[in-house]
């Protein structure tokens, strides 16, 4: 079955396959591609009602903030409903635009780094635990897994549609 980016969990875990957390979380081919980037093509647009490059590692950063909390609070055996957020109001009241592309991807490499390392520190068992995402019931090793998967989505994007 092939799944779209509407359909959540099932695409973003199809864009990662069985690759293990800790492997997904330390790969450093997106930081790679990022920073071989000018600051010109940072703010390229490939349509004019389109996300910026920039606006979109912004994007990709906010998903991760907003993520390894809750998957934190799931590993410690809280109950939390894992609620959606409103990206295009999180990115119009951003300064995205206004940093540069190496503070961004700086900021992105951050997150990433605390996120590697609050998944390395996870057992097996925590790793199962499952819970509540919207209409899915994930473990939380998929719930993690998701957020590279999201990453993955939009670097796809970034290579086909600005980079082409």
């Amino acid at each position: 079955m092939s799944y779209t980016p509407e359909d959540g969990f099932p695409y973003y875990l199809d864009l990662v396959k069985d690759i293990d957390c800790q492997s997904l979380f330390t790969s450093t081919s997106t930081f790679d591609l990022l920073s071989s980037l000018t600051e010109e093509q940072g703010s390229y647009r490939y349509a004019a009602d389109k996300w910026s490059i920039k606006q979109v590692v912004g994007h990709i950063t906010d998903h991760e903030r907003i993520k390894i909390p809750r998957a934190f609070f799931t590993s410690r055996g809280q109950s939390i409903e894992l609620w959606g957020y409103d990206q295009n109001s999180l990115v119009a009241n951003s300064r995205f635009n206004e940093l540069t592309l190496k503070e961004l991807v700086t900021d992105y490499m951050n997150v990433r780094k605390a996120s590697a390392s609050f998944v390395g520190s996870l057992s097996d068992s925590q790793l199962r635990i499952r819970g509540q995402a919207r209409q899915y019931e994930v473990s939380l090793e998929d719930f993690l897994r998701s957020i590279i998967g999201h990453e993955t989505h939009h670097i796809n994007i970034i290579k086909e549609r600005y980079l082409s």
